[in-house]
């Protein structure tokens, strides 16, 4: 038996096709649109905020140690000026605050404090910048509660559960991580890793 398809509804079925492969290229591209601009609102928002603060004496100096902080809240700016890295940091890793921000990882020390301050972002946005990260590249993060920098001293590619390289440390310490590898299309099967010492 053979089946005969008329050429007109081959046609009608090829144009609905094109059309729904159009509508949903126009729908990502509209969804990437309004990822890119949230992005962008938000970082500009909190610079504003964070400079706003950093010329108020009633606030520079005067974060209280051990408070604790709550999810998305302002931490401070991170800034890698040998390779372009300028970002925002703000307190959690979840993907909505990865997804506009650097993360300050929960549980680690905060940047001023005794031990091993944990920071995290993605690699196909803030932190795509770290592969050209080199030995002594300079990392300053500025804070309410002053501003403290910190000379690379190693880098590594670790597995992701591999949260040794969170422990805490007597000394002040920086720790970024982001997926790896950098151009890996999908999730990323392991963790790039920035060691730092803070600055005396």
């Amino acid at each position: 038996m053979k089946v005969v398809v008329k050429k007109r509804s081959l046609r009608l079925v090829l144009q609905l096709v094109q059309r729904v492969l159009f509508a949903g290229a126009i729908l990502m591209l509209g969804y990437f649109g309004f990822v890119l601009a949230d992005t962008w609102m938000f970082q500009h928002r909190e610079r504003q905020n964070l400079e706003r603060l950093l010329h108020d004496p009633r606030q520079v100096n005067n974060v209280p140690t051990g408070s604790p902080v709550a999810a998305d809240d302002l931490i401070g700016r991170i800034e890698i000026q040998r390779v372009g890295v300028s970002v925002v940091v703000v307190e959690g890793t979840g993907e909505p605050t990865l997804r506009r921000a650097a993360g300050h990882i929960i549980g680690t020390a905060l940047p001023g404090q005794p031990g091993n301050v944990g920071i995290s972002a993605h690699r196909d946005t803030f932190f795509r910048p770290l592969r050209n990260i080199q030995r002594n590249d300079i990392i300053t993060l500025t804070t309410l509660g002053g501003e403290y920098r910190y000379r690379v001293v190693s880098t590594k590619v670790v597995s992701p559960y591999n949260v040794a390289v969170l422990n805490p440390d007597r000394n002040e310490i920086l720790t970024l991580v982001t997926c790896y590898p950098f151009y890996f299309i999908g999730s990323a099967p392991m963790r790039f890793i920035v060691r730092a010492a803070r600055i005396a």
